[in-house]
């Protein structure tokens, strides 16, 4: 819990109210005609000859919404988001696990908050994508202060013949993965999201986007992989399932390995504590904050030894661990943290996004660090 004042009676009704009119106003305006595939859409530009991308990480929107705190972190990540996005106009934005604080959102349908974390991206008319962390479905925390006086808040939960709804009352049941991908993709024509093979279930979302050259769209000049690596629901973990997955998918598309492939998704993999730097970033890792140790996925289940031998990955990138943004050599290909985005969760570290670009001729990529102040840092070249 991030509370750090008192409640304030009523003030989720507010909120509420608020998203569900915000929600109301875009579906009027969907088109389901906008919606294209990866292979149109994802593709290097003509003019640039590169593909940008804006990492989002722990943004944990919904954080004590019956406060007067809780609010103003969604707004202040908001803030930030929309600082990065105009200042660095991405073509395209990962969200990258913890997008929502779900164990603190008292609410029956989360995808409330979900939306409003990709409302800075929406209306740019960005193309996005996102993985699942730990806190995104994870089940509601009762606050201990709602045990004492004041007591528990004034709630209005969503009605229950709102397109958004969910139940139409407070049953603080959480909103599961797969009901929160759903949403996202059947409202959202700008969602490149997928929910992957039902064979892997729990875990939801595992798929594969294509980045197209920017004069042949049938062409491949990257792919970028995102699998969920649990928590919340299930164990932190990217299975044995998950990662036989990567390998027959990626030796059906990119057989011969020559197309360079990209890996993200939330929770740091075993092979992070092996490679984190002491104290101080020296090369040959890249960054400028290493605030605390990596907490890793409880078991290494094949996927890092999958991503080794195959030489067309070139880096994974994750989020969770909110004082970490370095990249470190492993092996042949990086292991990069992204930059904590959001005011919800712990730490007060200053706030940022990763940005990583693909140069398609020749070939490169680059990432650095772009800060909420608007300066740029930890530039480094990762292929």
């Amino acid at each position: 819990m991030m509370a750090k004042e008192t409640s304030h009676l009523g003030i989720i009704s507010f909120i509420n109210l608020f998203l569900l009119y915000s929600h109301a106003i875009f579906i009027l305006c969907y088109d389901d005609h906008l919606r294209t595939t990866a292979e149109t859409d994802l593709r290097v530009g003509e003019s640039s000859g590169s593909f940008k991308i804006g990492i989002f990480a722990d943004l944990h929107f919904g954080e004590n919404a019956w406060t007067d705190w809780g609010p103003r972190q969604d707004i202040n990540s908001v803030r930030v988001m929309s600082t990065v996005l105009d200042h660095e106009t991405p073509d395209f934005v990962i969200y990258l696990g913890d997008v929502i604080t779900a164990n603190n959102i008292p609410i029956a349908n989360a995808s409330l908050y979900w939306d409003q974390a990709m409302s800075p991206t929406k209306a740019r008319g960005i193309p996005w994508a996102s993985v699942f962390g730990n806190h995104d479905d994870a089940p509601f925390e009762w606050p201990l202060e709602w045990f004492s006086a004041p007591g528990i808040p004034q709630l209005l939960c969503p009605v229950a013949n709102s397109s958004h709804s969910g139940q139409g009352d407070c049953g603080f049941k959480g909103t599961h993965r797969m009901e929160l991908m759903k949403k996202e993709i059947d409202y959202n024509v700008l969602s490149h999201s997928g929910i992957g093979p039902k064979d892997l279930w729990p875990s939801i979302s595992n798929y594969v986007l294509q980045v197209s050259s920017s004069n042949d769209p049938v062409k491949a000049v990257a792919y970028m992989y995102f699998l969920d690596s649990g928590g919340g629901s299930y164990p932190e973990v990217i299975s044995s399932a998950q990662a036989e997955w990567f390998q027959l998918k990626s030796q059906e598309i990119n057989p011969d390995s020559s197309v360079p492939e990209i890996v993200f998704w939330h929770i740091p993999s075993k092979a992070y504590k092996k490679v984190a730097p002491y104290f101080g970033i020296h090369r040959p890792c890249v960054g400028s904050m290493n605030r605390e140790s990596v907490t890793p996925q409880e078991a290494e289940m094949g996927i890092m030894k999958i991503l080794v031998r195959r030489h067309s990955v070139k880096a994974v990138f994750v989020g969770h661990d909110h004082g970490l943004d370095w990249c470190c050599p492993y092996h042949k290909l990086w292991l990069c943290y992204a930059r904590h985005t959001g005011y919800g969760g712990y730490g007060n570290w200053p706030r940022g996004a990763r940005i990583v670009e693909i140069t398609e001729d020749p070939f490169s990529i680059k990432s650095w660090i772009r800060m909420e102040d608007g300066l740029v840092h930890s530039e480094v070249i990762l292929s």
